[in-house]
Order: structure tokens, then C-alpha cells, then sequence
């Protein structure tokens, strides 16, 4: 089943403890050229702003600089925050990717502006940004869109391009809106399982086709920790515990080395708090979670997985992926 299934990757560029940004950004292209290898099909970038630990603010020229040392891979957004930017600014900045990459960049859009207030007015947007979020999806369409004779207001680059829009969230807005403008949709499991079957249900159920989509197209971003074993991929999975942990702390989010145990680290409620942000988490050897995506594939009707891999070593999280890769040939 997995075979027919492409695999992707979701990159936050997570900085490791003690190291460098530099270095950061270095080992997120090569884990990206070591997937573009083993044949996944896309590479985004998170927008996150003011956190500690996280370096894909400028999600846009991470973008340029991942599918600049990249031939095949799509490369783009998982996602913009759209109440963070002006359409335009948006529309210009893809579009001018889409001409250097073509074929080649996404734009996965978000309603939340993924921020505290404090940024998102240092970002010079105003509180009710997100209640325009159908309307300037509406606007980034027309930009991307070949120009129309008497069109005052043009995307250069940019229009033309109709790069692909896919729409985003963890919550049933999106996935009403994706179903209602044809639209492809990925639900953001990763971080906020808890409605992730009654999303897909209404975009599968209420999808309107469109001149994008025939019908619809579903992702599912998840994290997997997969190891030679079940042991030694739950002692991995750790060091997404501790993330977790600082992110409900509100402490910086850099990425730590495993540890044996989390016990004594978190009280009771912070453990529950971890596990239910994780509860979609594939962890195990490669059998275990084959089966769960098998499981997950069948059940919920998805065409795309998206993968998280909070891995504290490069080069466990590069076994991780060949991991995954051997699941599609078997």
C-alpha cells in the first residue's frame, strides 16, 4: 500500500543544543538532498518567529537556499503564515522562486499567525489579519494567475506562475475552506491531532472539484521516530519530549540529546500535556511503523504523509530516513 504513497518532509530547522545556526541550516540541506535521493517527493519549511531554537523565519530564502543545492525535490512552505504578510509581498516572493525553481516550489498557506502578539505586531500586522485569511487566499490566487487585461494591481515575478496553494491547519476552518476552493489540504498532526479524523472527513466529504483538483488531496503531517528498534526509537523520541516540554515551559526550544529516562524532567500533568501534543507520533522499529502508516493510510484515506523526525544526530535522523524509504520498496 505504501508504495503508492508519496513520503515528504516538514523541516523546522531546530537548532541542536550548544550548536550553531550555521550548522543548523548546513545539516537541513543535507537531510534534504539525502531524501531528494531516496525519493520523497517534498521538502517544507515551518514559519516560526521569536523562538529560540527554531531558525526557518525566513522561510522564503530557506526555500531558495534548499532548492538551490536540490534537482528534483519540491521544495516550499509548511506554511506560510499568511496573517504575517502582505499577499503581495507573498505573491513576489514565490513567484520569483517559481522562476528560478520551475516546477518545483509549493506555497502551504496558515491561518494562525503561528507567533505571540508581541511578534506578530513587530511583524506589523494587524489582530484580525486571520479574518481575512479566505479573502487574501482569494488575492494570492489572482496574483499567481496569468494577468488579465485592465489588472491594476500585478505580481512581478509572480503572475502566471500559479504556483500550487495548498491550505494548512489543525483545526476544521481550512479544511472547510480547502473542500469549498478545491483546494489540496494537509492537517497539520504533527503538533494537534485531537480533530485530525472530522478534518479530513469534512475536506474528503465536502470537496467542490476545481480547475486545481478533480478531487481531493489529502496530506497528513505526523512525526516518526523509526530505529533498528523499538527500543532504541523510544530513547530517541526524547528529545521531542524535552521540545515539547520547553514549548509548554515556554523556554527555548533547542534540540537536546536524548536521555535514558524522562522521569523527574516532567511532573504528571506536563507528561499527559506532552503525550496528547505527540499522540499521532509514529515511534518504533520499521515493522511497527509501516504498520502504523499502513493502518493510518487505509483508515483516513490519505494520499501524502508529511513527516516530522525530531532526531538529536544528523545521522540517526539520515537512518531514519532510509527507514522510511525501504517501507515503499518492500
Amino acid at each position: 500500500m505504501l508504495k503508492s504513497i508519496p513520503f515528504s518532509l516538514l523541516e523546522l530547522a531546530s537548532v541542536r543544543e550548544h550548536s550553531s545556526i550555521s550548522d543548523t541550516l548546513q545539516n537541513s540541506l543535507c537531510y534534504a538532498q539525502a531524501a531528494e535521493k531516496l525519493g520523497f517527493k517534498r521538502f517544507w519549511l515551518a514559519e516560526h518567529h521569536n523562538m529560540e531554537g527554531i531558525a526557518s523565519s525566513a522561510t522564503a530564502v530557506l526555500i531558495g537556499y534548499i532548492a538551490s543545492g536540490t534537482q528534483t525535490l519540491r521544495v516550499g512552505s509548511g506554511g506560510i503564515m499568511l496573517p504575517n504578510h502582505p499577499p503581495l509581498v507573498i505573491a513576489e516572493q514565490f513567484g520569483t522562486l517559481a522562476c528560478l525553481y520551475p516546477d518545483r516550489i509549493d506555497l502551504g498557506l496558515g491561518r494562525a499567525p503561528g507567533t505571540d502578539q508581541i511578534t506578530s505586531r513587530a511583524l506589523r500586522r494587524d489582530n484580525l489579519a486571520a479574518d481575512e485569511f479566505p479573502t487574501e487566499v482569494s488575492v494570492l490566487q489572482q496574483l499567481l494567475a496569468p494577468s488579465v487585461q485592465g489588472q491594476r494591481l500585478k505580481a512581478i515575478p509572480g503572475a502566471g506562475t500559479e504556483v500550487p496553494i495548498w491550505l494548512l491547519g489543525s483545526s476544521l476552518f481550512s479544511a472547510q475552506l480547502a473542500a469549498k476552493r478545491g483546494l489540496p489540504y494537509a492537517f497539520a498532526g504533527h503538533f494537534a491531532p485531537r480533530l485530525m479524523r472530522e478534518a479530513l472527513r469534512i475536506y474528503q466529504t465536502q470537496f467542490v472539484p476545481s480547475a486545481t483538483l478533480n478531487t481531493p488531496y489529502a496530506m497528513l503531517g505526523m512525526p516518526v521516530v523509526v530505529a533498528d528498534s523499538e527500543e532504541e526509537a523510544k530513547y530517541l523520541s526524547t528529545t521531542s519530549h524535552q521540545r515539547i516540554l520547553a514549548l509548554l515551559r515556554g523556554n527555548p526550544l533547542w534540540l537536546k540529546p536524548p536521555v535514558d529516562s524522562m522521569e523527574g524532567l516532567w511532573n504528571i500533568e506536563e507528561e499527559l500535556h506532552v503525550k496528547d501534543f505527540l499522540s499521532l507520533a509514529a515511534v518504533g522499529n520499521p515493522a511497527q511503523v509501516k504498520a502504523k502508516l499502513e493502518q493510518l493510510a487505509t483508515e483516513l484515506g490519505i494520499n501524502e504523509f508529511m513527516f516530522t523526525i525530531d532526531v538529536y544526530e544528523p545521522q540517526k535522523r539520515l537512518r531514519a530516513l532510509e527507514f522510511l524509504a525501504e517501507m515503499k520498496s518492500d
